[in-house]
């Protein structure tokens, strides 16, 4: 957002958490009071609440009763301090539960979690993440937990960008769920997710068994490079049954965009549609319902994630369900064994996913078929 738009607590919480990332205000210095921060922004006591209660969130600065606000400090009793940096963090399910994963295994361990929330604000997501990185390093924190930017035109440079400050202040990094770069190039850093090929795979071949002939793989545009990945499994699952390469396509593009899709209905006549995770899959059956095609009578449609939700839409979700809590214990116990032997080779630590069927790929309408022939047969037989 601009400035001359951006609401006022936020030009708040930006001016203090600059100056706090810039050592203006250092740790356990108490910043200017509520009432001094009032006249300061020419604004009201409830608009400076708001904004200290967004730093207080983020994890930058301590509220206490009584004595006033000061700048967070790290407790270096403990063993480390890692900083999450998730820009996906409120906007992409998965990290959620992974976030919990690894705050349960830092706890075990003794080490403490700083996290920063590029999504509570609705401002500029990218130039958040360079701020809560610069933070992260004025903190000397002992690494940092990275899920690089994805679905923005700008994500490669922004992802460098923050691997290449981090790399130059010797805080070690583990990636979370994606790469910064396509296949076949990879970053030197290590990585934990599971194997998106085999995801791609396990769901194309799940709607192949069933009977889908011509199927559609839909993604977002400026896809993380994971997206890259269940697309290759996706027509490796096409090519292992058997058929040709015009009985397959990908669309990349907004799942919203009905005129897009009645398009791609129109010129490729798929049977169903295997997407690039569980959010695109649900606003896809949301369009495909305003089109008037049903799902899964009409449309067969599956996701990769198994996200909180996919149980719970019209027409329960079949997908891929990741390992969510069991990656952020992983990526513990990776960086650990990163922050202990620093010259180790980088690493691809994929954790297996299992297949969730539900209603949306009509397994059950097979089910209904197949319970309904053997059912003539008997009949047929008894006569």
């Amino acid at each position: 957002m601009t400035e001359k738009h951006r609401p006022k607590y936020q030009e708040i919480v930006l001016d203090l958490r600059k100056a706090i990332t810039l050592g203006e205000y250092k740790e356990g210095q108490r910043i200017p009071s509520e009432a001094d921060l009032v006249k300061r922004f020419s604004t009201s006591r409830i608009t400076v609440q708001r904004a200290l209660k967004d730093l207080q969130h983020q994890g930058l600065i301590d509220r206490r009763a009584g004595s006033g606000t000061f700048v967070r400090t790290v407790d270096r009793t403990e063993k480390f301090v890692f900083g999450l940096l998730i820009p996906g963090l409120g906007e992409t399910e998965i990290f959620e539960p992974i976030c919990q994963g690894m705050a349960r295994a830092g706890r075990v361990g003794g080490h403490a979690l700083l996290w920063g929330d590029t999504t509570h604000n609705s401002g500029n997501k990218e130039q958040q993440t360079r701020e809560l990185c610069e933070y992260y390093i004025s903190r000397d924190v002992t690494g940092v937990f990275f899920a690089p930017v994805e679905l923005s035109p700008n994500k490669d440079s922004v992802n460098l960008w923050i691997l290449e400050a981090l790399e130059r202040a010797r805080i070690p990094v583990v990636l979370l769920d994606r790469c910064v770069f396509r296949y076949p190039n990879r970053s030197s850093f290590d990585l934990v997710g599971i194997d998106n090929r085999r995801a791609g795979y396990t769901v194309t071949k799940h709607l192949l068994n069933l009977g889908c002939k011509h199927l559609v793989f839909l993604a977002a545009p400026y896809s993380a490079p994971t997206v890259d990945a269940r697309i290759d499994g996706f027509r490796d699952a096409i090519r292992d049954h058997g058929l040709k390469d015009g009985d397959a396509g990908t669309h990349i593009g907004s799942p919203d965009d009905s005129d897009a899709i009645r398009t791609t209905l129109s010129k490729q006549k798929p049977d169903g549609f295997v997407c690039a995770n569980d959010r695109t899959a649900a606003h896809l059956m949301r369009t495909l319902d305003q089109l008037g095609v049903c799902v899964p009578d009409e449309m067969r449609v599956v996701g990769i994630d198994d996200v909180k939700y996919a149980a719970l839409l019209g027409v329960p979700l079949t997908t891929v369900r990741q390992p969510c809590r069991e990656i952020g214990e992983v990526a513990i116990t990776l960086m650990l064994d990163r922050i202990a032997h620093p010259g180790m080779p980088s690493r691809d630590i994929l954790l297996d996913c299992k297949l969730v069927v539900r209603k949306s790929c009509g397994s059950h309408l097979e089910n209904d078929g197949v319970a309904r022939r053997t059912s003539a047969r008997k009949s047929g037989s008894d006569d």
